[in-house]
């Protein structure tokens, strides 16, 4: 039971950061009674409906040997987890097969499933066999690898790791850029003596703009229960980063990589919340898949608000329930703007890059703002805080 009383099985949100907090957001929206399992300095604790998990020892979202007995000691009866990260994601295809599958109740797809579109080697492979369209990818385990790639005949090329979320932990980045083949030995080898197992990928050549994302939702019954498409129109940082800046709009405009996404995931016999991303290529006009995250995205509070909140799809998913269908003619021309990142992205961009900057003041006045709303302003507040702390903390250092 939920808190007081509250008749619904509660869920706990399992991640940290904006992406736990957008996900608590919309379960909140659904009026279902929601924990979070995060470190407790997490940004997510700020929210006004931010709740540790139960017990005497709130699980910090750690995954081990220790979590499947903290789960046992937890006092609820019954609970449904939403996986806010790539790892525990993955984490919790396992969990049906222990004894913990009568109390905690999931929306996921197989491990091997799973596997496949996180680990993004075997990923350009499935989409090579099912013939969708994606950029060259080059697997390199030894020195011979680097020199099997056809450097010349690609575009732009950069070094990318199959572990998305451990790289980027660890180096602080998405990819690395390479000019020849020299630099790309130079580049790979100390990262793979470090544990890492790298890809070479042609960069897609094409601006922020020619980024596209189609969101959804496919329940236990292979239904597509929803879909949200959205165009990124700014990045921060440069190249490897995330949307500062995105805009809602209509699926008819990504028909194609709604098709191709769709037979992706049915080949896959895929079962919960995903977010795939396409770009544009602009030699050619094709829309190649990037990604397909396999869990809640770090924009999903952005759909729910346009109308296809897929955590409350996953929720009744996971219990059996029906689960509700989304309208296909959710708001379009929404926009969701990370104010602190899309600001700076602004700052040192060209006139011809951003447009008139009166456009982006207007852009900014009408949108969702990633962190901050009206109803539950701490979590936003407190990362404006830090921000500010920081760089008084800098000027006087220096």
């Amino acid at each position: 039971m939920g808190e007081k009383g509250d008749p619904r099985v509660p869920a706990i949100v399992l991640g940290r950061g904006p992406t736990a907090l957008g996900i608590l957001r919309c379960l909140t929206m659904a009026g279902i009674p929601a924990y979070v399992a995060c470190p407790a300095s997490d940004h997510v604790t700020h929210s006004r409906w931010y709740r540790p998990t139960p017990g005497q020892n709130a699980w910090d979202g750690s995954l081990g040997p220790h979590t499947h007995e903290l789960l046992r000691q937890m006092p609820l009866q019954k609970a449904v987890v939403i996986a806010g990260a790539d790892d525990a994601a993955l984490w919790l295809t396992d969990l049906p097969n222990t004894d913990l599958a009568s109390r905690y109740f999931l929306s996921t797809s197989s491990r091997e499933t799973q596997e496949i579109l996180q680990d993004k080697s075997r990923f350009s492979a499935f989409l090579q066999s099912v013939h969708v369209p994606h950029p060259r990818t080059f697997r390199i385990e030894c020195d011979a690898d680097i020199e099997a790639i056809p450097f010349d005949d690609l575009d732009r090329v950069f070094i990318k790791p199959v572990n998305s979320q451990k790289f980027s932990d660890v180096t602080g980045v998405k990819g690395i850029w390479v000019t020849r083949k020299a630099e790309l030995h130079d580049a790979w080898r100390p990262l793979h003596e470090q544990g890492f197992r790298l890809m070479a990928q042609e960069y897609v050549p094409g601006t922020p703009s020619d980024h596209y994302f189609v969101d959804g939702f496919i329940d236990g019954s292979g239904e597509m229960a929803g879909l949200f498409a959205r165009q990124r129109i700014r990045i921060s940082p440069p190249d490897f980063g995330n949307s500062s800046y995105c805009r809602s709009i209509p699926l008819e405009q990504l028909q194609t990589p709604i098709d191709d996404v769709t037979r992706l995931l049915t080949k896959l016999n895929y079962r919960g919340i995903f977010s795939a991303e396409f770009k544009r290529d602009k030699r050619d006009g094709v829309y190649r898949i990037l990604e397909v995250n396999t869990r809640a995205w770090t924009y999903v509070e952005f759909a729910a608000r346009c109308g296809v909140n897929v955590c409350e799809m996953a929720y009744q998913d996971a219990l059996g329930l029906p689960v509700h269908r989304a309208a296909v003619d959710y708001k379009v021309g929404a926009g969701c703007v990370d104010f602190y990142r899309d600001f700076n992205t602004v700052r040192v961009q060209s006139v011809q890059a951003r447009g008139p900057l009166p456009n982006i003041l207007l852009q900014w006045m009408g949108a969702h703002f990633h962190s901050f709303r009206l109803n539950d302003p701490k979590p936003g507040l407190h990362f404006a805080t830090q921000i500010l702390t920081r760089r008084r903390n800098g000027r006087t250092s220096g």
